[in-house]
């Protein structure tokens, strides 16, 4: 039997869900190693709705758990029935839902809150000793809750390449050390068992996202 390995997702749409192509490949490459997956996501209201034309918010409602059913074609369960006991590993792929369902970075940066099922989560499969992947801006749910962590989400340096750099920098002022890595590379803090790669926070072509977040799911599924 592989390992049984939980996804959560934040919604459907990078603007405010989580990201369609990370979500899509962590799946893909679960299948690839043989998992067994369990999709959830929190039972709540989105922080907002965006147009993804337009890329503005508009006056609908959604609930974040309907929205990942459509990712999860409709075999998805509530974040609130999530058992750490019957579970390997756990994977929080990244999208700005992240930043404004899972927690509210979008608006707090550093002094953002990360949701109360969100955290009760990550915080049992880290003190189960279970490993934890996380792409693109999810690592800073681990750089708000673990202290110390070792993380990366690319490089810390913002240019046409990293246009979002700057969330490296607010990472290492909650006291993480951040790694500079390639967007097919990964880093493994061993200690915490976490397993991070930049994915979107990197402009770069869908195949070498798709890459890296194949090689984060692979390091997560070897230490599950």
């Amino acid at each position: 039997m592989g390992k049984k390995v939980a996804v959560v997702l934040a919604g459907c749409g990078v603007y405010d869900g989580s990201e369609i192509h990370e979500s899509s490949a962590v799946l893909v490459h679960l299948s690839r190693e043989g998992a067994q997956v369990e999709v959830y996501a929190p039972n709540v209201d989105q922080m907002h709705v965006v147009d993804h034309v337009r890329g503005q918010p508009t006056q609908e409602k959604r609930n974040v758990l309907v929205e990942s059913a459509r990712i999860a074609r409709g075999n998805i369960k509530d974040l609130a029935k999530l058992d750490v006991k019957g579970l390997d590993a756990l994977i929080i792929p990244g999208g700005f839902g992240v930043a404004k369902n899972l927690s509210t970075w979008a608006t707090q940066g550093k002094n953002c809150t990360v949701s109360k099922e969100v955290e009760d989560v990550l915080k049992a499969f880290h003190a189960a000793k279970k490993p934890i992947g996380l792409c693109c801006i999810s690592p800073v749910l681990a750089a708000k809750i673990f202290p110390g962590c070792e993380l990366t989400v690319g490089h810390d340096t913002e240019c046409e390449k990293w246009p979002y750099a700057k969330t490296a920098e607010t990472m290492k002022e909650l006291g993480c050390k951040h790694v500079n890595k390639h967007v097919t590379e990964i880093h493994v803090d061993t200690k915490n068992k976490l397993v991070t790669t930049s994915a979107f926070m990197c402009n770069a072509p869908i195949h070498e996202i798709y890459d890296g977040i194949g090689k984060m799911v692979k390091e997560v599924v070897r230490l599950a």
